[in-house]
């Protein structure tokens, strides 16, 4: 029987607990890994024997400069499960409070928190919009990137939790529904809704097509981006979950199988399969190299794309996606409800 990846609230909680409980095999890490300074977006207010701290966007002191130091005093916390770069902030996802915060990539400090729809799990650029994807909701917001008000709210399919852009159009993979729905960027008309396989996850554009990652499926199933016409469905490992794109071919993250498999973007012909670490979720490209965030053991690894590691980051608890902000890399830690950066402890990106 399949395993149920993201299906609701308490689904994600125990899969944050099952995630931040592994612990890997020290073969799975195949670089030392720098460490990172992590940043806390508690916002609660707890009180204790030293008095009473209010919570908020701030650093996490790492106490033995052995490894990141995860503190999370408020509880569940706020589920972060995506982030995204738009050239000044990194904006991060609060699933469990129904908002998204920024953080400001030259500081790491506190940049706004913004109100959007129920379990927002997905964001994307796009423009002078952010686009937020609302999984409880069954909505997709748009946001200003410019201040974080919101320009409006669209009903999508059930389940949205995966976001793409082709230039024009938004898409949006419909975990539950099985299913995307392609959305008119400047006015979010809805010009279609086309089935793919069983919990869609991850979804990405490339050459005027779009690539989406069935979870339940383990395979990618690939549409005509003008119509939504299926033309392939390819075979990938255990629990794909991520997908991006790197300008020419498709990678994708298989949670279970613990690596990537590489498409050519062409024909979905598989160009190979590489292993990078325990239950990796969430991949971005920077233009150069890949990022992928290893859930189960609390790293980003960067790999080149003849897809070895080149490098290792220690995060927070249960990171589910990671960005490049063009020096530094930072990651969403779902356990720890935190994100993690390489910037403020000076250790720039090799």
């Amino acid at each position: 029987m399949k395993r149920n990846l993201f299906g609701s609230g308490s689904l994600l909680t125990a899969l944050a607990l099952l995630v931040v409980a592994l612990v890997p095999p020290a073969a799975l890490t195949q670089t030392t890994a720098d460490t990172t300074t992590e940043i806390s977006l508690d916002d609660s207010t707890t009180t204790g024997g030293g008095g009473t701290t209010t919570g908020g966007i701030q650093p996490v002191a790492d106490g033995d400069g052995g490894g990141t130091t995860t503190v999370a005093p408020g509880g569940p916390g706020g589920g972060p499960e995506s982030l995204v770069f738009d050239g000044t902030y990194v904006w991060v996802t609060r699933q469990f409070k129904n908002r998204v915060v920024r953080l400001l990539v030259s500081d790491g400090s506190f940049g706004g928190s913004f109100a959007v729809g129920r379990s927002p799990v997905a964001l994307l650029v796009a423009g002078t919009n952010l686009w937020v994807a609302n999984l409880e909701g069954d909505t997709v917001s748009k946001l200003s990137l410019s201040d974080g008000a919101t320009v409006a709210t669209y009903t999508v399919g059930d389940g949205p939790g995966g976001l793409a852009y082709d230039g024009a159009n938004i898409w949006v993979a419909n975990r539950n529904s099985n299913n995307v729905t392609k959305l008119r960027a400047s006015d979010g008309a809805k010009l279609g809704t086309f089935a793919v396989g069983r919990r869609p996850v991850g979804i990405t554009t490339l050459g005027g097509n779009v690539f989406v990652a069935n979870n339940f499926d383990d395979t990618v199933v690939k549409l005509r981006g003008s119509d939504g016409v299926k033309l392939g469905t390819f075979a990938v490992g255990d629990g794909p979950f991520g997908v991006t794109s790197d300008g020419t071919n498709i990678w994708v993250t298989n949670f279970w199988s613990r690596n990537l498999t590489n498409l050519r973007g062409t024909d979905g012909v598989k160009l190979g399969t590489f292993a990078v670490g325990y239950d990796p979720a969430g991949i971005s490209f920077d233009g150069s190299t890949l990022w992928v965030a290893n859930s189960g053991e609390n790293t980003v690894v960067r790999v080149n794309t003849a897809g070895g590691i080149v490098h290792t980051y220690k995060t927070g608890k249960g990171p589910f996606s990671a960005v490049f902000d063009g020096t530094n890399i930072w990651a969403a830690n779902f356990g720890s409800d935190s994100v993690s950066t390489s910037k403020s402890v000076g250790n720039n990106v090799k």
